[in-house]
């Protein structure tokens, strides 16, 4: 399908941010947004990037009723002498698709999403910002829009993309976070749809995660649903320790978000020659591990952040200094090599970086 591009007139355009040092994440967005509909009897149709405004929906919507809403989370970089880049697109794509098939939506044609990312990160790209670990979030959602009471899939979707120029994900930027540990609250259940980026998931997170900042932690590490003993994964991040010389990371079982930036450190870190183990550890374990000295550095990985040390853990109101509150070597040499990919500083031994302009 071609996409209809129907830009802004000068008027409507909106002022970009002076100060890159305050754009926060997510509070800021374009002129213009990409949109494309589906209904079942004929298919996606209407793709177009047109100016940004607000969505009308009816008060029957069944994503307001039912929850038929996913999303994905990527990025564009302006690397040094002006050009774009995104980092493995496709990966997000097909994660969106594999969202779409969970929760009985429609699913997407990847060239068709593909198209419309580089399309409206091209013609925005005067949003992107140049200062360093600033980017652009990509943000394409799907909502179920058939108005109809009754639980049963929709027959109706709009999938849309907007985008806006972000800095850091954490306030602390890349210093140490705190992590607090529910043994309460669970995120997710084998068979449920933890693995993927449903809206739901998030719902389920806040009120856990709302006690953690109240007592000045930044996310959740979340514990299996059945034993609570296990660790899974922190709120918007996958979850690594490297205990030795050896880095371990909760396995894919249903259960955590198969992370895009999970698999690039992991792939990374083998590529060094550092044994990886995707292997369930208790907090038992984690514990047993920091008092004998064995744990060397916590960081989360993701989108937004990247690389994140953790500096602190509070488990069971006990509280747990990892790498005496500093940032451990190989949280800063991925942090590095990541950055320096994303931004076409560096070799891309991968083939994870796709240029889209300059």
């Amino acid at each position: 399908m071609e996409i209809r591009i129907v830009q802004a007139t000068p008027d409507k355009l909106k002022q970009k941010p002076t100060d890159e040092s305050k754009l926060g994440f997510g509070k800021i967005f374009t002129d213009h947004f990409f949109t494309v509909k589906y209904h079942g009897d004929k298919g996606w149709y209407d793709p177009v990037i047109e100016p940004y405004r607000s969505l009308e929906l009816d008060p029957t919507a069944m994503c307001l009723h039912y929850g038929q809403e996913i999303f994905e989370g990527l990025k564009a970089y302006r690397g040094k002498n002006d050009e774009i880049f995104l980092f493995r697109p496709t990966e997000n794509i097909k994660r969106m698709n594999a969202s779409a098939e969970r929760l009985c939506m429609a699913t997407i044609d990847p060239d068709l999403v593909m198209d419309a990312i580089r399309k409206l990160v091209i013609l925005e790209k005067g949003w992107i910002p140049r200062g360093e670990g600033t980017s652009m979030y990509i943000r394409p959602t799907m909502i179920a829009t058939e108005p109809a009471l009754g639980v049963h899939p929709s027959n109706e979707y709009l999938f849309f993309i907007v985008v806006g120029p972000v800095g850091a994900y954490y306030p602390e930027g890349f210093s140490p976070t705190k992590i607090f540990v529910s043994d309460e609250y669970v995120r997710a259940a084998r068979g449920g749809i933890g693995a993927i980026k449903a809206a739901g998931n998030y719902a389920a997170s806040l009120f856990a995660s709302r006690i953690a900042i109240d007592q000045g932690y930044t996310q959740v590490l979340w514990l299996d649903a059945i034993q609570r003993k296990y660790v899974e994964e922190v709120g918007t991040s996958n979850i690594f320790f490297v205990i030795n010389d050896e880095l371990f990371t909760p396995p894919l079982a249903g259960t955590i978000l198969p992370g895009i930036t999970r698999d690039s450190v992991i792939r990374l870190a083998r590529s060094w020659g550092i044994k990886v183990d995707e292997k369930s550890l208790s907090m038992e374990e984690i514990v047993a591990a920091q008092a004998d000295g064995s744990l060397k550095e916590v960081f989360a990985s993701g989108t937004a952040a990247i690389v994140s040390p953790v500096g602190q853990i509070n488990y069971k109101g006990q509280v747990y200094v990892i790498n005496g509150g500093g940032i451990g070597s190989l949280t800063q040499k991925l942090y590095n090599e990541i950055l320096q990919i994303q931004y076409g500083e560096k070799e891309d031994p991968f083939g994870w970086r796709v240029k889209i302009s300059g």
